[in-house]
């Protein structure tokens, strides 16, 4: 029973006179999960934008590294069971389903 606690992304967009860079801070709590947005475009005041997910929406969550792990487990089976769909994070931070 593996289960995310906490994961941070961010990338940087070196791009002159404006560099960007966009945080994404997922942390698990006792009733779900908080997605924390954070976009800074050159000198301007950072935006933040804050959600959070219940645990039953998150029921069987694949999170980036979970994904890379199941795709490897199919890979190794060479099949891929029909239907299989799980809940996802996109990259805006935003609940969406993955399907294989």
């Amino acid at each position: 029973q593996l289960e995310t606690l906490e994961q941070e992304k961010q990338e940087c967009l070196e791009l002159r006179p404006h560099p960007t860079e966009k945080r994404t801070h997922m942390v698990s709590h006792q009733h779900g999960m908080t997605v924390t947005k954070t976009l800074q475009e050159g000198e301007a005041e950072p935006q933040c934008q804050s959600f959070s997910y219940s645990k039953a929406e998150l029921r069987g969550l694949l999170l980036e590294g979970t994904s890379l792990l199941l795709l490897r487990v199919l890979a190794r089976r060479q099949t891929v069971p029909p239907g299989l769909v799980f809940p996802a994070i996109d990259t805006e931070g935003y609940l969406c389903t993955s399907s294989y």
